[in-house]
Order: structure tokens, then sequence, then C-alpha cells
């Protein structure tokens, strides 16, 4: 099994079934890459996890939940992730949570 610096999975909310699914697995992708990658009209849910070396030898993979939201996405979207958001949160063992708008 490798390890990957950094993996980002984005999940995207069907509207018709009302289900998260994972959209895309992301694997050692930068930031500003990812940037890159996500679309433009429409939310996503992010779970990063990365590679955290402490300062006495241990290593560990915190998680970080981010909601995007890109400002040109409909309001319907809008409020079918804000809604999800919480419920997802609490799913997911977290370390930190986020929200980005562009």
């Amino acid at each position: 099994k490798k390890w990957y610096q950094r993996r980002v999975r984005a999940m995207k909310a069907d509207a018709t079934s009302l289900l998260v699914t994972v959209d895309e697995t992301f694997e050692d992708v930068t930031i500003e890459d990812l940037a890159d990658e996500l679309p433009t009209a429409e939310p996503r849910f992010l779970l990063i996890s990365y590679v955290l070396n402490h300062s006495d030898g241990r290593v560990s993979y915190p998680l970080c939940f981010i909601f995007y939201t890109p400002p040109t996405a409909k309001p319907e979207l809008k409020m079918l992730y804000s809604s999800s958001k919480i419920e997802i949160e609490g799913k997911v063992k977290r370390y930190k949570v986020l929200r980005v708008k562009k």
C-alpha cells in the first residue's frame, strides 16, 4: 500500500437521489493544482489527508474537511450543499473544517 503526502477526495451531492458520493480522488496534488481541477460552477465537499511530521519524530495523518462553494454556483446547488454539510461533517472524523469561497 502506497502512502501519499496528500490525498484529496472530492465529493459531489446529487439533487435527484440526495446522496453524496466521491466524485474524484487526487493523490499528491498541490493545493494550486487542486484549485484548477475543481468545477467553477458547482460546490464540492473536499476531504484532505496529509502527512504531518512532528518535532518529536511522530507522524500523523490529520483530516481536513473543506466546503468549497464557487460564487457562480446556482442558488439551488448552494442550498443543497449547505443543507448536507452538517450531516457530512458529523460522519467525517475531521481535524479542521474550512469553508472556502473563491
